[in-house]
């Protein structure tokens, strides 16, 4: 049983302790915001975002190096066609925002595209919030802000955002933009990548939403993104009206979990630090005092997500098979569970689930046993046939 940590101490400074004294925190972003969300039951990761701790060096001291990331190749083509979206002042793109989210508007013949750039992502954060409270007040006009930068409070400190493009409506109403380079085909995206782009979509409108509270009135926020991606297998932009509600639910969710993530900290041995720097036996044992909940999703969301893998492979838990499998196991936690109560040798028989595996078990006998009679029938048959003169 761990002991609690001081609980006198500010969360700030036990979350310096945690990532190291002299080590810088790493900042949150709308990626790793949006990782969180998709697998809000993992204190493990909550705990070292939460902390600042980088997780790619993490990795790699713990001999788990990680391959978590956009390549360059990824990276350059999407400046490209980001580019061409937002060229000539965004006029294609605040079309597609026309065509796709508002129609009953006058369409954009000319749009305000307010010049941004400031000192630091404070000043920046000021800047826009300064051009939002603009375009909020000079109703019937478009307006897109390239790249603006929002702020959003994560865990009691600021975590800076940058989406692609804001576009204020007409009507005052304010819309988030997701320029990605993977392809629609026939109207329609990988549903993987869709989902991705539309809970780091939901950060964004999260973030949004904080600026608007503090306008009088508070301007509308959509729930309902434009993403914008490469048309078929040409460099041609079209879009596609993404709505973000439930994304945006479960972000706030895991948000407020992690504004509270003192109490996974207080669980935590004193002295525990996952500083890359410390001894890899040292390192190994801080990681696994916090639990992880591992699922192969988290191979293209974490850095950590090849030691969690071994981890959870050699532990036989069944959430290494996908959360789907996991969700219908119930109660059967690890593959022997689960084995166990096929053959009948564990599991309470009232179970659902043990009643499945039991029935699918039976039917999986009863089929092999049905091959195997075929199987000598056949050969029993063909060494009949080869003794015939």
């Amino acid at each position: 049983m761990p002991h609690p940590r001081t609980r006198g101490k500010g969360l700030r400074h036990r979350l310096a302790e945690l990532r190291g004294p002299e080590t810088q925190a790493k900042a949150l972003d709308a990626r790793a915001l949006a990782a969180l969300a998709a697998n809000p039951g993992c204190r493990r990761r909550a705990i070292l975002d939460g902390a600042g701790v980088n997780k790619a060096a993490l990795a790699s001291a713990l001999g788990s190096p990680s391959v978590f990331g956009q390549s360059q190749f990824a990276f350059v083509r999407g400046n490209a066609f980001e580019a061409k979206v937002k060229a000539d002042g965004g006029t294609e793109l605040l079309r597609l925002a026309h065509e796709k989210l508002d129609r009953g508007a006058e369409p954009p013949a000319e749009a305000r595209v307010p010049d941004l750039t400031a000192q630091g992502p404070e000043g920046r954060t000021a800047r826009t919030e300064l051009a939002l409270r603009e375009a909020a007040a000079e109703s019937g006009v478009w307006t897109l802000l390239d790249h603006p930068m929002l702020a959003l409070d994560v865990a009691g400190s600021l975590a800076f955002l940058e989406p692609d493009a804001v576009v204020v409506h007409p009507d005052g109403s304010w819309t988030v933009v997701e320029i990605k380079s993977f392809p629609m085909l026939d109207g329609a995206a990988d549903p993987a990548k869709v989902g991705a782009a539309a809970r780091q979509a939901a950060v964004y409108v999260l973030a949004l939403e904080r600026v608007a509270e503090r306008l009088d009135p508070p301007p509308r926020v959509r729930h309902r993104v434009l993403l914008v991606c490469p048309k078929d297998f040409s460099n041609l932009p079209t879009a596609s009206a993404v709505d973000v509600r439930k994304q945006r639910a479960v972000t706030q969710r895991q948000l407020a979990r992690l504004t509270r993530i003192e109490e996974i900290a207080d669980t935590l041995p004193e002295g525990t630090c996952f500083s890359p720097e410390l001894p890899a036996e040292q390192l190994e044992q801080a990681v696994e005092s916090v639990p992880a909940t591992y699922a192969p999703e988290c191979l293209s969301a974490c850095e950590l997500a090849f030691h969690c893998r071994d981890r959870s492979r050699a532990a036989g838990a069944v959430t290494s098979l996908g959360r789907p499998v996991r969700a219908e196991l119930g109660g059967l936690t690890t593959v022997g569970d689960v084995l166990a109560a096929a053959r009948g040798e564990a599991g309470d028989p009232d179970d659902p689930a043990v009643a499945a595996l039991r029935r699918a078990a039976a039917l999986r006998a009863e089929a092999l046993a049905s091959a195997a009679g075929a199987a000598r029938e056949t050969a029993h048959g063909t060494r009949e046939v080869a003794a015939c003169p």
